[in-house]
């Protein structure tokens, strides 16, 4: 298989020695390992570690950064960005995260992450993008999708549903990242 783009969405929040900035820089590293480019939101948190996990791997690491959010919170891209390509609002941003890869993992996150599964999801589900891994790690992911699917099953069909893939941890995620990428090759 040959090396993909795939973004990683996750919080800002996880500071250094954190379990969650630990996990990411595990993920990070697997990625880079795999020798896949890997796309994140460039700045701090689970973004910083996962480009410092792929860059130290010897994988190329892409910061999707922007002008919006460098005004409101004063930040910059982290030190393992390899090929920054800012933009100049949030939305732009976020498509360029979804539109410019092959496949996606979410680390946990906020509403921020939140918003980037979700705007990938649907995209997905309405055919105004091509169908991708999208693969979700932890149980808090899980425990928030099973949540609406039990309180809005109606309005979430199974082939909704199936667009998501739930991972317990960043090693059983690379595990599926790479059977569904498999998946997508065209039979020989």
């Amino acid at each position: 298989m040959t090396a993909k783009r795939i973004t990683v969405f996750g919080g800002s929040a996880p500071k250094a020695g954190e379990k969650a900035y630990k996990d990411a820089l595990l993920l990070g590293k697997l990625l880079g390992e795999a020798n896949h480019a890997v796309l994140t939101g460039g700045y701090m948190g689970t973004m910083e570690a996962v480009s410092r996990g792929a860059n130290e791997a010897g994988g190329h690491v892409i910061g999707i950064t922007c002008e919006e959010i460098e005004a409101w919170r004063d930040s910059k891209a982290n030190p393992w960005v390899i090929e920054e390509i800012k933009h100049n609002t949030l939305k732009e941003r976020l498509y360029a995260l979804i539109e410019g890869c092959d496949g996606a993992l979410a680390l946990p996150g906020g509403v921020g992450t939140l918003a980037e599964i979700t705007t990938m999801w649907n995209q997905m589900q309405t055919a105004a993008l091509s169908k991708r891994p999208l693969v979700l790690i932890g149980a808090g992911w899980q425990a928030v999708f099973e949540q609406m699917f039990t309180h809005l099953e109606s309005y979430v069909p199974a082939a909704h549903r199936e667009l998501l893939v739930f991972a317990p941890d960043v090693v059983e995620a690379t595990k599926d990242l790479k059977r569904l990428l498999e998946q997508q090759l065209p039979n020989s």
